[in-house]
């Protein structure tokens, strides 16, 4: 069979987009099946390339054990390239939106429903704003990357995070190529977790660098880069005395993101989307 597909990014974090509004496409294939079909798509070698895929489905269609209780019209489908499902992906969800948007499916807002709980985003020009919710700071811990020790900040962003402030991210400083993935606690992070480094480069303006479970490291991170902030403004003292909004510039290597932790304790991440082909595949 061959089946239609999209490609996009966030700030060149990468997806290939599969339009199954009623899940008649994908629907019937079991969990490994769709597994297998989102590896073959995600092959930068021998597919079309992507760090993850995004099944575009109504909420109601779904039909996994795992459907969200939403009244969104649409559900965000995400896999990790491995595979893997995912709680959601921040820059995901602006390249899903833009697609809802571009499809006549949504406007310039739209709310629709991950397995981390319903999302709302706005756009502006070429810019969409995604409330991610609440983050939740769990405390420290500890990873490693070759025999190099940070200690890192515990940060749940509807997805698990682990962020470690260096002194450079430099690949060839102790952060290194990040080929291999970093060690962490498998007791504070059983299901794997997302691993952010950052390094200050101005007053509320950082950079990072991110090795995402079920993708290797990649261009950009949404939730980490938000991850990323959450932990600097903990380590800045903002994170309970916050009487205003407080925006953190965050450097990816894809791109800049723009993170604002709301007085009201929400987690708004702004930066671009774009689709960038579409076609035909029987991957």
């Amino acid at each position: 069979m061959t089946y239609a597909y999209l490609k996009g990014h966030g700030t060149e974090n990468d997806f290939v987009l599969l339009p199954d509004l009623d899940g008649s496409v994908h629907g019937a294939l079991s969990d490994q099946e769709m597994a297998e079909r989102v590896q073959a798509l995600c092959d930068r070698r021998a597919g079309i390339g992507g760090d993850g895929v995004l099944r575009v489905i109504r909420t109601a269609a779904y039909a996994g054990a795992d459907r969200p209780v939403s009244d969104a019209e649409w559900f965000m489908d995400y896999r990790n390239a491995d595979g893997t499902l995912a709680e959601m992906c921040g820059n995901g969800t602006r390249v899903f939106a833009e697609y809802l948007r571009s499809a006549g499916l949504a406007g310039d807002e739209v709310t629709f429903a991950t397995r981390a709980g319903d999302k709302t985003l706005r756009s502006t020009d070429e810019i969409w704003t995604a409330d991610l919710g609440s983050p939740k700071l769990l405390g420290a811990t500890q990873v490693s990357v070759a025999h190099h020790f940070w200690s890192a900040c515990n940060v749940d962003m509807g997805n698990p995070h682990a962020a470690a402030e260096v002194e450079s991210i430099d690949p060839h400083g102790p952060v290194g190529d990040l080929y291999d993935a970093p060690v962490f606690d498998e007791a504070v992070y059983p299901h794997g977790v997302n691993v952010e480094f950052f390094e200050r480069v101005a007053e509320r303006h950082v950079a990072m660098r991110v090795f995402e479970r079920g993708a290797g490291e990649t261009r950009s991170c949404g939730t980490g880069a938000c991850a990323v902030m959450v932990a600097a403004a903990e380590a800045d003292g903002l994170a309970v005395a916050r009487d205003a909004d407080v925006t953190y510039r965050v450097d990816v290597p894809g791109g800049i993101l723009q993170v604002t932790w709301t007085s009201d304790d929400r987690i708004l991440l702004a930066g671009p989307a774009a689709l960038v082909a579409d076609g035909t595949t029987s991957l």
